[in-house]
């Protein structure tokens, strides 16, 4: 079975939650508690390296510790109810659109974050490495993430879902931003029709609460 490592608590890790909970896949889940740093614990340093969740064991034992990874995976080995899309221009669209989720939402956001609370200091970047805050790009990372939210309202003023007529990957990473973005305070604003009516039906989905 595969083995989830996994922070409930964490945007990351949730986005790979709700991809197993869209497709139905059965997993054992394995929660590392990042508040107490055991990420950084030697017996996870075994699993990732890297020190960040999730990471993702597999059934034969290689270990993948990136969503666009992940994602790639579980598609390839579980293609019913496809996430990345069947067209070449839906995979194309849903590419665009799921980076441009990562890029200018929850980088952002995670940017906004740790670089301004005082429980990330010397943590401004995950892994294994200490970082320094540096206050001017949690400035930088609210006003991002101001901007991607007029752009995500732009788009699904248009389309019923993020990259286009069908759910898929690019709905979960921005689930998880506009959620995100309460920990920093920025929301959609009430003159952002589109997007506050999608992500009302994004939260009546049972992956929301996966």
């Amino acid at each position: 079975m595969l083995k989830l490592y996994d922070c409930t608590t964490a945007p990351s890790p949730r986005r790979t939650r709700m991809f197993l909970a869209e497709k139905g896949i059965e997993h054992e889940n394995i929660q590392i508690d990042l508040t107490k740093g055991e990420q950084m614990s030697d017996a996870f340093r075994k699993i990732n390296p890297g020190c960040t969740v999730p990471a993702l064991v597999t059934d034969d034992g290689h270990t993948l510790t990136e969503n666009a990874g992940i994602a790639a995976y579980l598609e390839a080995l579980y293609p019913e109810t496809p996430l990345l899309g069947t067209t070449p221009m839906e995979k194309a669209e849903i590419a665009t659109w799921n980076w441009r989720c990562e890029m200018g939402g929850l980088m952002s956001a995670a940017e906004a974050l740790r670089n301004s609370s005082p429980a990330m200091k010397d943590r401004a970047l995950p892994g294994p490495k200490n970082i320094p805050q540096i206050p001017e790009l949690a400035e930088r990372g609210l006003m991002k993430l101001g901007w991607f939210f007029k752009t995500l309202d732009r788009q699904l003023s248009s389309n019923t879902y993020v990259a286009g007529d069908t759910y898929s990957v690019a709905d979960i990473t921005a689930t998880v931003v506009v959620d995100f973005g309460r920990w920093v305070k920025v929301t959609p604003q009430d003159d952002q029709t589109a997007l506050l009516e999608w992500h009302g039906r994004m939260k009546a989905r049972p992956s929301y609460t996966a």
